[in-house]
């Protein structure tokens, strides 16, 4: 049996995972933190948000699989930072859905 096509694009099928990613208000919280940061550790976020650490480490996964930060590993810790190249597109992806991209 042939295999449907979705009728999705690739711009919708980012969209949506940029929106998945952006669905928790401690995420947003992280991407507007890290957008002020050059970079940081991730406990230098737990001391930002009342959380424990493996919930920040569980949302900071979820934004690093959507491509929205990135990590760099220094030995103990890691270090992330916004992936700027994937920050810049969901920009672009929002405003044309928005209809401000026109």
């Amino acid at each position: 049996m042939a295999k449907q096509r979705l009728p999705y694009t690739e711009d919708q099928e980012r969209l949506a995972r940029y929106a998945k990613a952006l669905a928790h208000p401690a995420r947003i919280y992280i991407l507007q933190f890290l957008e002020r940061q050059c970079a940081c550790y991730v406990g230098n976020i737990v001391d930002e948000l009342p959380m424990a650490q493996s919930s920040v480490s569980q949302h900071l996964k979820e934004l690093k699989e959507a491509g929205f930060i990135q990590g760099a590993v220094d030995p103990p810790r890691v270090k992330y930072c916004i992936n700027r190249e994937q920050w810049l597109e969901a920009q672009a992806l929002f405003a044309a859905f928005f209809g401000q991209g026109e």
